[in-house]
């Protein structure tokens, strides 16, 4: 089950809601799923309770408990919480868990950089008036090519009155370098006022930039080795197959960890799209840079799962799991790209 498939079964349970009388409103075109915020649990949480609060006439926790029967039935769906106001947390099934990976790894491999471009701005022109900094000057040029990936177009010109203006650079970024730079304007949020210091060159865990940009060379790396060792990626399950209770002799007990380490990767590159869509409407180029930092701190710890150890030959999962590092590394330099940096291919 897909996000946007999960999306479709939560609107099919308004419509059954409606139908059923217990809520009165119109059903909507869409419903929003993304990982669950703090306090929040399983795979995926949504808000539409919230949304239809107000035309219900209804608390969004008592809409919450009408729709939640509903979801729980559903097939692929394990358990369904409500949580705060009236979250609805969804956890899904093992089988459903499996099927997920396969088709969100599937679809990145398909559109490769493109994945998470869509049609949200389709036919829209996005007029950005500017100032003249620095700053201001860098993330309108990131608006462009997000508002672009969605399908839409963006202008640029200094006039008034100004309809972006994030706080400026204290000084001039260039002694950075151009992807140093490009990062410490960009990861802020705007109303943040960017630190443009020597840390964001500096080679450890403590620079985000670099954590992004070491995942991706780490997954480039990890494919050159899988292909000294004669195998490529397959998208399937991750996890080894079991025969008679035990695993498979090819394999070993790091199978249950990729499959835990595994479902912390799979909700960011799933929610990807969203990310995207988010950051483009709402010319904030810096969503976009914290999620590319989620996914760089969930395929390292991966990482050490996918090439067998020992004597292991290399099996079905280890191909899977390849194929779920390889599409974590396509997220991170098609997001990189739209930020205007540089994805190295060693580091």
């Amino acid at each position: 089950m897909t996000p946007v498939e999960l999306s479709r079964t939560v609107l099919h349970a308004v419509r059954r809601a409606v139908d059923d009388g217990e809520l009165s409103v119109a059903v909507p075109e869409r419903a929003v799923v993304s990982e669950p915020g703090p306090g929040g649990c399983g795979d995926y949480a949504t808000t539409i309770a919230l949304q239809l609060a107000r035309p219900a006439g209804q608390p969004a926790r008592r809409v919450a408990e009408i729709l939640l029967p509903r979801l729980a039935d559903a097939a692929g769906i394990r358990e369904v919480v409500v949580t705060g106001p009236g979250f609805l947390n969804i956890s899904l099934a093992e089988q459903a868990q499996a099927d997920l990976v396969t088709a969100v790894v599937r679809e990145i491999r398909a559109r490769g950089a493109a994945y998470g471009h869509g049609d949200a701005l389709a036919g829209q022109v996005v007029a950005l008036r500017v100032p003249y900094e620095v700053r201001a000057e860098v993330v309108a040029d990131a608006v462009v090519r997000l508002v672009a990936a969605q399908g839409g177009r963006a202008t640029v010109e200094h006039a008034e009155p100004v309809t972006l203006r994030p706080v400026p650079a204290p000084e001039d970024p260039a002694p950075l370098g151009p992807d140093a730079a490009q990062w410490a304007l960009l990861h802020p949020a705007p109303h943040d006022r960017p630190r443009i210091t020597a840390d964001h060159l500096v080679q450890r865990e403590s620079n985000p930039l670099f954590r992004v940009r070491y995942a991706h060379a780490r997954v480039r790396s990890v494919s050159r080795n899988a292909a000294r060792l004669g195998f490529s990626a397959e998208p399937g399950p991750i996890e080894p197959a079991i025969d008679t209770g035990t695993r498979s002799s090819t394999s070993t007990d790091g199978g249950n960890d990729a499959v835990v380490v595994s479902r912390d990767l799979l909700t960011p590159l799933a929610d990807h799209p969203r990310i995207l869509a988010a950051a483009a409407t709402h010319r904030a180029p810096d969503r976009l840079a914290r999620h590319l930092v989620t996914v760089a701190d969930a395929v390292l710890p991966f990482l050490p799962s996918v090439l067998p150890s020992g004597e292991e030959k290399p099996s079905a999962a280890h191909r899977a799991r390849l194929a779920l590092a390889e599409a974590a590394g396509t997220v991170l330099a098609g997001g990189l790209s739209l930020l205007g940096i540089d994805a190295p291919e060693h580091l």
